[in-house]
C-alpha cells in the first residue's frame, strides 16, 4: 500500500508518527496488515514564526520547523532524535530560541544549494522510514481576507484573528509543486489531510499548483483528520462540514471520501483549560457531513497530555483499514 500524508505543524507528524510502524522492511518479518510499501509526506512551508521565521530571513531558506518535525517522527530511533533534533538553544548571542535540527537544515540548504536535496540528504542520515518532501521550493507568503474585509497577511496575523477568514491566498499564486509530490499523489492507494491548523497548516497545500487537481483524480481513498478542537484564530465555531467546506472551497473541489473523528469525551479539566482560550471540541454535525458526499467515521481517537491530542497508533490502524476495505 502505498500512502501520502498532506499537512503541516504537529498534526502531521502525529499522523506519521502512527503511519511508519506499518512501513515495510525486507530485514524485518511483518507486524502489521496491511504493509506500508512507501510513505510519503507533503509539508506546507509557510511558517513565518520562531527559529523557523528566523533561519527564513536571515538565510532566505524555506522554513526548516515543519520539515524538522516529520523527520523526527519518521526516524527509527525517535527518542535519542527527539531530543537532538529539537534540542533548543536557551542562551548564545544569535543562538537562543533555535533549534538544533533547523540549524542542521539550513547547514545542509547552503551546501547543496538545494533545499530538497537537503531533506533528502537529513532522510538519509536519520534513516527515516519514508520521504519528505515540501508542497513547493518558491518562497510563499500566506494573505487572508476575513468576513469583514480586512486583509491581514502572514501566518502570525492569520492565527491571531478573531474575525473569521473569508479566503486564503498564497503569494505568488499558485507556486509549482515538487514533480515527486504529484507523482506520490497519483500512485497512492491512501491520501490523508490533518489533522492541523485548518488555513497555515492544511489549505495552503491545496493552493500549490496541481495538488489539489491531483488529490481529486487520485483513485485513491481520500481521507480527512478533523482536529480535535477548534482554534481561536483560525476556526472558531467551526463544526466538522465546516472545516470540510473551507478545504473543499479552497481546492475548488470535492476532495474527500471520509472524514475521521473523535467522539471520545475530554475531561473537565481539559475542557476547561480550553474554555478559557476560547476554544473546544470541533462540533460534529454527520447529517451535514453526510449531505457533502462525505462519510463520517467516528471512532474514540483522543490522547490527553497537557493538549488534546489523537492517538497516533490507532489513529494509523484506522486509516489503514479505510484504505483495505477499498481495495477487497
Amino acid at each position: 500500500m502505498k500512502v501520502v500524508a498532506i499537512g503541516g505543524g504537529t498534526g502531521l507528524s502525529t499522523v506519521l508518527r502512527g503511519l511508519k510502524h506499518h512501513v515495510s522492511e525486507p530485514a524485518r518479518p511483518a507486524q502489521f496488515h496491511p504493509e506500508i510499501t512507501r510513505l510519503t509526506a507533503v509539508v506546507t512551508v509557510t511558517d513565518e514564526g520562531g527559529s523557523s521565521g528566523r533561519l527564513r530571513r536571515d538565510f532566505r531558506i524555506l522554513p526548516p520547523g515543519d520539515i524538522r518535525n516529520c523527520l523526527v517522527a519518521l526516524a527509527e530511533d525517535e527518542q535519542l532524535l527527539t531530543q537532538v533534533f529539537n534540542y533548543r538553544f536557551s542562551r548564545g548571542y544569535g543562538l537562543r530560541g533555535h533549534n538544533l535540527g533547523n540549524l542542521f537544515l539550513a547547514a545542509l540548504t547552503h551546501l547543496t544549494r538545494d533545499f530538497a536535496q537537503a531533506v533528502r540528504l537529513s532522510s538519509e542520515v536519520l534513516a527515516i522510514r519514508g520521504e519528505i518532501f515540501p508542497a513547493t521550493l518558491s518562497d510563499v507568503h500566506l494573505e487572508a481576507t476575513r468576513l469583514d474585509g480586512v486583509v491581514i497577511r502572514g501566518e502570525r496575523a492569520i492565527t491571531r484573528t478573531r474575525v473569521p477568514i473569508r479566503r486564503l491566498r498564497i503569494l505568488p499564486s499558485r507556486p509549482r509543486p515538487l514533480p515527486d509530490s504529484l507523482a506520490a499523489i497519483r500512485r497512492a492507494d491512501l491520501i490523508t489531510m490533518g489533522p492541523g491548523s485548518l488555513y497555515t497548516s492544511l489549505a495552503p497545500n491545496l493552493l500549490v499548483k496541481g495538488i489539489a487537481e491531483a488529490i481529486a483524480r487520485s483513485r485513491a481513498v481520500k481521507v480527512l483528520v478533523c482536529n480535535l478542537m477548534t482554534q481561536p484564530g483560525e476556526s472558531r465555531g467551526y463544526t466538522a462540514a465546516g472545516h470540510i467546506q473551507a478545504l473543499h472551497d479552497h481546492a475548488r473541489r470535492k476532495l474527500f471520501d471520509y472524514i475521521v473523528l473523535n467522539t471520545q469525551p475530554l475531561s473537565e479539566d481539559l475542557l476547561d483549560r480550553y474554555a478559557a482560550e476560547r476554544a473546544g471540541p470541533v462540533a460534529l454535525d454527520l447529517d451535514a457531513v453526510r449531505k457533502m458526499g462525505v462519510k463520517p467515521i467516528c471512532a474514540n481517537l483522543l490522547l490527553e497530555d497537557r493538549v488534546a491530542r489523537h492517538d497516533s497508533r490507532h489513529l494509523a490502524k484506522l486509516l489503514l483499514s479505510l484504505a483495505a476495505q477499498r481495495r477487497k
